[in-house]
This record gives C-alpha cells, sequence and structure tokens, in this order.
C-alpha cells in the first residue's frame, strides 16, 4: 500500500507548497534592496497576522531564542518573575529565568489543566516584574486563558506579561493592543506553514523601556540591536534569507483566506483550526477515548489519554509503520501516557477525517478490541455539519 508521509505534529507542521517554491528558489544577499524589500513586507504583514501595532522583530532561530530573549532583555540578576506552568513548555520559562538569576516565583497547574484566576491573583504582587505565560501549553493540549490573566497582570503597573504564542498565534483570537500584552512571541514552523527556524515577536513600548534599564547579558539575543536594524530593512546578523521568502508566500496564503484581506485571513485560520479540533475531539470521544485536557482544550491540538492496558508510544509507532502517518508522543515523564493530534496551519476538514479514520485503525490493533469503524469519523461530520449551518 502507498503510504504518503504526514505530518499531525505540532510543530513542525506541513508545509505548505507555495512557500516551499518560493524557498527553494529564493537566492538574494540579505544585504540587497531586494531583500530588504522583502524583509520590509514581511515585518509589516506579520503586524497583521499577530494582529497589533506594537513593533514586530524577525529572529533567525526557533521559538526558544525569542523565549530567551524575552528574559534576558526585560529582567536584571535578582529580579522577580512569576512563571506560570501547567506543562513542558512552562517548564522552559523557569529554566530560562534561572539561567539569567531572576528569583523565580512559580505557579504550577496539574498537566492537563490550567489556572484559575483566583491563583494568579494571588501570586501577582508588585514586586513582580516580568510574568511568563504559554498561550497554549503544547506538552498538554491546554489552553490559557491569556485575557483573564492580561487583565490581572495590567492591574500591577510595573510587571510586563510575556505570553508564548508559538503553538497559539494562527490556532487563538487574540486581541494583543487590547488586552495589553507586552510581548507575544510566534514561531515559523507552526500556523505559518513554513520549516523551524525563524521566530517572531510583538514588543509593547513599555517592554522597549524596559530594556533600556535591565542589566542581564545579550549579544545576539539583543533585541535593541534587531530593532535599530529593522528600521533600516536590515538585520542585525545574518538572517534565513530562503526561510523569509517562505514566509513572505506563507503570509500571502493567509491574506488569500481572507480575500485579500491578512486580518480576516488570520480569522479563518484561526476558525478552521478551532473547527478541527472540535471535529477530533467529537471522533475521539466517540471512539470512547479520554481527553487529557478536557476543561480547557486548545485548537492547535487535541491531547488523548492512552487508553487503559496500552502505551501511547505503541499507538504514535502503528500510526507511521502503517500509514506514514506522525502523530505526537507524550513529553519526557508523560511519554507512553498519552499522543497528540495536530490541528495547525495546512491542515484542513479531509486531513481531520483521514487521520481519525487512521486513529479507529490503529486503536482495535493496538487495544485488540471491538472498534466500530466510522463512528469517529461520523462524530467528526456531525460537528462539521452543525458548524456549517450555524456558520450560513
Amino acid at each position: 500500500m502507498l503510504k504518503k508521509n504526514r505530518l499531525f505534529t505540532p510543530g513542525p507542521t506541513p508545509l505548505l507548497p507555495s512557500a516551499q517554491v518560493a524557498m527553494a528558489s529564493y537566492g538574494a544577499h540579505h544585504r540587497t534592496a531586494d531583500f530588504r524589500t522583502l524583509f520590509a513586507r514581511v515585518l509589516a504583514d506579520l503586524k497583521e497576522f499577530v494582529g497589533t501595532q506594537n513593533e514586530v522583530l524577525v529572529l533567525s532561530s526557533s521559538g526558544t531564542g525569542f523565549m530567551e530573549a524575552s528574559v534576558s532583555n526585560l529582567t536584571s540578576p535578582g529580579d522577580k518573575v512569576l512563571v506560570l506552568t501547567a506543562g513542558k513548555f512552562g517548564e522552559r520559562w523557569i529554566s530560562l529565568a534561572e539561567a539569567f538569576d531572576c528569583n523565580v516565583d512559580v505557579l504550577s497547574a496539574p498537566y492537563g489543566s490550567t489556572f484559575s484566576t483566583e491563583e494568579v491573583k494571588k501570586r501577582l504582587t508588585p514586586d513582580i516584574r516580568c510574568a511568563y505565560v504559554q498561550a497554549t501549553e503544547s506538552s498538554t493540549g491546554a489552553r490559557h486563558d491569556v485575557e483573564a490573566i492580561a487583565k490581572l497582570v495590567r492591574a500591577m503597573p510595573d510587571t510586563l506579561l510575556v505570553v508564548d504564542a508559538i503553538t497559539g498565534l494562527g490556532t487563538t483570537h487574540f486581541d494583543v493592543d487590547g488586552w495589553g500584552l507586552d510581548m507575544i512571541i510566534g514561531g515559523s514552523q507552526k500556523a505559518l506553514m513554513i520549516p523551524p527556524g525563524l521566530a517572531y515577536g510583538a514588543i509593547s513600548e513599555r517592554a522597549w523601556q524596559r530594556m533600556e534599564t535591565t542589566k542581564s547579558p545579550r549579544y545576539y539575543f539583543d533585541l535593541r540591536k534587531e530593532r535599530k536594524s529593522a528600521a533600516k530593512a536590515e538585520t542585525a546578523y545574518t538572517p534565513a534569507t530562503s526561510l523569509f521568502a517562505g514566509l513572505a508566500a506563507a503570509l500571502d496564503y493567509v491574506r488569500q483566506m481572507g480575500d485579500g484581506n491578512l486580518a480576516a485571513g488570520r480569522k479563518a485560520l484561526v476558525d478552521s483550526a478551532e473547527m478541527c479540533a472540535a471535529m477530533t475531539r467529537a471522533g475521539v470521544e466517540a471512539l470512547g477515548l479520554k481527553l487529557f485536557s478536557p476543561r480547557a482544550p486548545a485548537a492547535a491540538l487535541t491531547a488523548v489519554a492512552a487508553p487503559a492496558g496500552a502505551d501511547s508510544t505503541a499507538i504514535c509507532k502503528r500510526f507511521r509503520d502503517q500509514f506514514g502517518a506522525v502523530v505526537a508522543n507524550g513529553q519526557a515523564e508523560m511519554k507512553g501516557q498519552l499522543f497528540r493530534i495536530a490541528h495547525i496551519g495546512y491542515y484542513d476538514y479531509l486531513d481531520t477525517a483521514g487521520v481519525l479514520a487512521a486513529l479507529e485503525q490503529v486503536i482495535a490493533e493496538v487495544t485488540g478490541k471491538a472498534v466500530e469503524f466510522g463512528c469517529a469519523v461520523k462524530a467528526a461530520q456531525e460537528v462539521y455539519k452543525q458548524r456549517v449551518a450555524s456558520s450560513e
């Protein structure tokens, strides 16, 4: 049987064909008028994609590079920061803050859950310089209430809010300026449908002012240098030029989704992720499986608890061996306990139906139990039908 390689992981995600062509054919030097034109267009389009009037920068790094920059640029050694964590990527904030000698206060929620506003409010004291949180905790499939958290942080005049939305942008609706997010971070390999290698972030004026007084060491990730270079439509250091070409093509594709309006295209992209996520959750539950994050499910991905007596490693292996499909296992201590199916970027109704049909086969074979073939796909189709009807 022919097996196509398909990614159902929360990053990297399936590549946009037009972006692949753009990347393969681009060879301009980064200190030329051609690249400066491309670079300026990408920065302007990213502002619309993020939905902000704040300045946007792009770094040639993974998303973690911009996460590190948010710590090194906004804090000084000894500063008190608050980390809100409910998974492996929340825990990354702890490691980054500790690496720059911050005094880290941690509010933890169990894996698969999120925080109550009362818990956050109790931990927000006037001496906290920055609060760090994920929009989507992609290790568990949970989505945090960034709007509610932002409202609490804004009551603290000297506290900045930094949001890792590497998986959230393009899968969740944000009002970046209205909510007062001081930094929101994205990554190229997620909803923007190109390979890993570019991280982008929107930065508030409050955050820029903070950078003038902070003392943590920084060099490559000195955002002030990048800002100065970006004003001339250049990067401070050698950029990943072909990735910028791919990013420009991806942003054009999103604009086409909105009939020429990039903001409308962003909404359509998010709505598509929400639809596919809802379809997947319905299909998973129709199979008798349990969602790992049932109370705060993300649109970026669906995390599913391994059925009793089964190991999610075996489920992921069966997907790959039998169908050429890659779904994500649990991370670290969650490996073997859950698997994750993503709905990010270049991913649609037919991808959803296909992965659910494969899931029916995989669960039947891994568990050895009878499965009603078609039940997951039918449940997903019912969700699609209802959503389409409600939008007409």
